[in-house]
Formats: structure tokens, sequence, C-alpha cells
């Protein structure tokens, strides 16, 4: 599998072990301080590498020390970088993310800087590279805007490329309007649960996502926390359960999302059904929930599968 990862890519500084923030100028020893890859593109292309698919990243980062490690952690990783255009007047985008002794990654607060992810346009992109590639996932495409996201999803489907759409922003139907025009060459839209309410207004997560395949995604993949995932397309609706994490395992589902989505596509490139996919999708974000990042610990495609193998 060649994919290409175009679009959000971030580094995150993950704060483990926060119970509270402190007041003033007061401070606080915490358990662990981690920075990882991260974003719709950056985070979903380092595990998909993980999964052995031949990945390279294409978007904006800056010309700070952040990109410096940025870029040295997707190369340790085995993404190529060399679609990765450094934007001297933006600062790379980073986050910075407590995460509490439960590792939830809901009701927390986040501290995030869009940086030169939000001055990321196709004339930045060279798509000479893209040539053989077979599938391009484009993470962010609200940052691109419709019409541009629609353009190089609709090349690329020419070029003979699967496509895929992962939405950073919150939903909201304003935000589905804006990019709206990605949505008839979208192969797998891949939002989550909040996101399908918000866009759609629908209570029913099975009735919001068939009102997002009806505005033109293919087939849409919505991840439900821990209740897993649920899969849509014009034809029919599969629900997925996820796989328990005991207490003790959970460190932080921060990722999880970008990993439930190399999952599931890397399953669909190796020619698995929506469903076991899906459940691979689920399974890759069980391995992600278990550390701090997309890239902690050591989990392969074979671990994944052992895990819906049972």
């Amino acid at each position: 599998m060649k994919v290409a990862c175009v679009g959000v890519h971030v580094l995150d500084t993950h704060v483990i072990g926060i119970e509270s923030i402190p007041d003033g100028s007061d401070g606080q020893l915490v358990e662990t301080i981690r920075m990882s890859p991260a974003g719709t593109a950056g985070g979903t292309a380092v595990v998909l590498a993980r999964l052995g698919a031949e990945v390279t990243s294409y978007g904006a980062i800056g010309t700070d020390p952040i990109a410096d490690v940025l870029l040295s952690l997707l190369a340790r990783e085995g993404v190529g970088t060399r679609g990765l255009v450094r934007l001297a007047e933006h600062q790379t985008s980073a986050s910075v993310l407590p995460v509490r002794p439960d590792g939830a990654s809901k009701d927390r607060p986040a501290w995030h800087c869009i940086g030169a992810n939000g001055a990321f346009t196709l004339d930045q992109l060279d798509r000479e590279p893209l040539a053989g590639i077979d599938h391009l996932h484009l993470g962010g495409p609200e940052f691109l805007g419709g019409p541009a996201a629609g353009e190089l999803l609709a090349w690329a489907r020419g070029e003979g490329m699967t496509t895929s759409v992962d939405v950073l922003a919150p939903g909201d139907p304003d935000l589905l309007a804006w990019i709206g025009d990605a949505l008839p060459h979208t192969d797998y839209l891949l939002p989550n649960d909040e996101q399908v309410r918000g866009f759609t207004g629908r209570d029913d997560l099975a009735e919001g996502a068939r009102a997002l395949v009806e505005a033109g995604a293919g087939c849409v993949a919505v991840t439900r926390g821990a209740r897993g995932a649920l899969v849509v397309t014009a034809e029919r609706v599969l629900e997925v359960p996820a796989y328990a994490i005991a207490d003790e395992d959970l460190v932080d589902t921060t990722g999880c999302g970008d990993a439930f989505s190399a999952g599931f596509l890397r399953g669909r490139s190796l020619g698995h059904d929506l469903e076991v996919s899906a459940r691979l999708g689920c399974a890759t974000a069980g391995q992600v929930a278990r550390g701090l990042g997309t890239d902690a610990g050591a989990y392969t495609l074979a671990d994944v599968e052992a895990v819906v193998a049972g």
C-alpha cells in the first residue's frame, strides 16, 4: 500500500498525570512529558507506516525547532517527509495536551496553535511524486476549503487512487457546507460521532451518517470512542464494537481516531470487507490507547490482526 497523507501535521506534547491546572505561579510535578507526531494527516501517516504501508507526508510546516523535531519523529517511523514544505513566515503547528490519570481525552483542556497548517495551499503540493500512489488521505479539508479539496480528490481519483477524508474541526452545518465540494470525491469519510451529529443535526448516528452518504461520501466510518465504530454506506449499516482495555492498561486516548482511520484503510487495502476493516481499525485504536501518542510502544500489523482473530 502506497499512501500520500496530505494536510494537517502537528507536534503534540503530552503531559501525563494532570489532576488540575495549578493556580497562579504554582508548579506541579507530573509523571511524563512526551512529544509525538500527530494531526489528521501526520498521526494517520505514522500508524499506517506501523501497519506496513509505504507512506509519504504532504503539507506545510515552519522552519522552527518544532519542525525539526516533527520531521525527525516522522522519519524515525519510516514516513517520507519530502512533501512537507517549510514556510519561514509560519510556525509549525503544535499542541499541548494535559492527560488525566484515567487517560480520557474528552472533557479536558488543550492548547493548540494552527500555525503553518492554515497556510497550506494546493500550489505548494507537488503532484509529480504522487505518481504510483494507491491511496490519498486528506486530513483537514477545511484548511484547503471545499473547492480546493474537491479538486485534489477528483484529481487523485482520476489517477486511479482511492481517497479518504478526516475532518479536524468540530462538526457544524456551516463547516459541512464549507467542505461539501470534497464529499462526492471521497471514498471513505472518517468522522467521529460528535462531528456527525454536529454536521447533520441528527441525534441518530446512523441517520446522520446516511445524510453524509447522500451528500456524496461513498462510505462513512464513524468512531464512537469506547463503543467502537459505525460503518454506513448506501446499502448497509454495520456496528463494530471496540476491544476492551483494562483500566490499568489505558494510558491516553489521544490519537485513537487517527489510529482507527489507519487500521480501517489498511484493512481495505488488504482486500478485507468493511466489517473486518473496521475491526482492524478498532484494534489499532486499542494499541494507541495503551501509550502516549500514535508512535508509542511497538505494534505491527501482525499484532493488530492477532487481536481481531481473537
